[in-house]
């Protein structure tokens, strides 16, 4: 690290990181915020190709259902990724794979850009699926471990922030790019082809910072590991993750979609807009809660989902687009501030070396929340219509969230007994 390490360990919002030994590189407080920029960009472009689906649509003639394949493609990988290497940075370092799924991430823009049809456009999505999967559990843990000292629990608000961020600038950039400028279903990857290659060089010189780090490589399929004591809190705030998650493979797959129909519109940035509002409204509702206690803030963020719900329902029963963009922006600040109140108090229960196994944990159920839902819906939209699906896909993810909300409060309450806090 550029400053002396404390010998001492430090507690990052409930988990004990001891520093990792001193290597050669770049100073810790530029490593935390390179891996900071992977994570944004990782989550950029996996939400660029939501912007184009409507695009694709019309030029290569394919339905919602086979664009929820796609989709749920990258979502399938990105699990086969944490599974099989959600634990591999614990061992082997933080730096190799953050850089090899930097270059897994390039060869899938590549693909991206050369895209003819729907063949090389599911192999692009496959490799960016793995890309994610295999840098998820390293990005997740380094970021704790490399909080800068002045604001230990930063880790966890970037950690949470990060995808939201990302999904955001990818939403509206793809939207603008695909809009007004030329080759708009080549240009935003090439783009990205420059930045990861940017932030390749970034993981080259950062600081190592995984405890066990220099082991030797061996692909171990993922299990999740979660301390006897604390399993009943992890099945509970998982809840949470798993309503968090299915709105957002709704939105990132047939959100822009439905935005069309709702605003009778034909330009392609108000796709993008949408995805963008989503995420924009959950940064700013993740940045305002970043000092509320986790538990809290994920019951606030329940809150928020179930209005968000109901005000989407409502829009699409009265056909109201200014109903449905302040429904997103509802939805969106809960989306935010569940999934941070959610993580933070998952992170609680990390032990310092499975720290990249239980951030995988639960990424795992998130991209399973994220896929199967939006499948589902994907191919009843072939059957009932994309308006009656919304419906039906809302309206159940309100009953999940709704229960999450219980749990989480009974959650609330016990803790508050044991500790005297929320």
């Amino acid at each position: 690290m550029s400053e002396a390490v404390a010998e001492s360990p430090k507690t990052t919002t409930g988990i004990t990181v001891h520093p990792a030994a001193p290597a050669a590189g770049a100073p810790r407080g530029s490593g935390f915020w390179v891996v900071g920029a992977v994570l944004v960009l990782l989550m950029l472009s996996s939400s660029v190709p939501s912007a184009l689906y409507v695009l694709y649509q019309q030029e290569w003639g394919l339905s919602s259902g086979m664009i929820t394949v796609v989709f749920a493609l990258y979502a399938v990988t990105v699990l086969a990724g944490l599974l099989l290497f959600g634990s591999l940075s614990d061992t082997l370092g933080r730096r190799p794979v953050l850089g090899a799924g930097l270059v897994l991430a390039i060869v899938s823009m590549v693909l991206f850009a050369g895209a003819d049809g729907l063949g090389l456009l599911l192999a692009a999505r496959a490799v960016q699926g793995l890309a994610v999967g295999l840098a998820t559990g390293a990005m997740g843990a380094a970021l704790l471990e490399l909080s800068p000292d002045s604001k230990p629990a930063l880790g966890a608000q970037v950690n949470s922030a990060g995808p939201t961020v990302g999904i955001g600038l990818g939403g509206i950039g793809a939207g603008l790019l695909v809009q007004y400028a030329p080759a708009p279903t080549v240009l935003s990857y090439l783009l990205l082809v420059g930045a990861f290659a940017v932030t390749l060089l970034g993981v080259i010189r950062m600081r190592e910072s995984a405890p066990g780090a220099g082991g030797r490589f061996r692909v171990v399929p993922h299990r999740i590991r979660v301390p006897e004591g604390a399993r009943g809190r992890f099945a509970v705030l998982v809840l949470t993750i798993v309503a968090v998650w299915s709105v957002g493979g709704f939105y990132l797959s047939l959100g822009p979609h439905l935005a069309l129909s709702l605003l009778e519109s034909t330009n392609y940035l108000v796709g993008g807009a949408t995805v963008a509002l989503l995420a924009g409204a959950a940064t700013a509702a993740q940045l305002m809660l970043g000092g509320t206690a986790a538990l809290r803030t994920a019951v606030l963020g329940l809150f928020g989902l179930l209005a968000g719900l109901g005000l989407v329902l409502l829009a699409l029963g009265l056909g109201s687009a200014a109903v449905f963009l302040a429904a997103t922006a509802v939805l969106g600040s809960g989306w935010g501030a569940a999934f941070l109140g959610s993580f933070r108090a998952l992170s609680a229960l990390a032990e310092p070396a499975h720290r990249g196994e239980l951030a995988a944990a639960v990424y795992v159920f998130a991209y399973l929340a994220m896929s199967v839902p939006a499948v589902l819906a994907g191919m009843l939209t072939n059957i009932h219509g994309l308006h009656r699906t919304s419906v039906g896909f809302m309206a159940a993810v309100a009953g999940v969230c709704a229960l999450a909300l219980l749990a989480t409060l009974r959650l609330a309450a016990r803790t508050r007994a044991e500790e005297g806090t929320v």
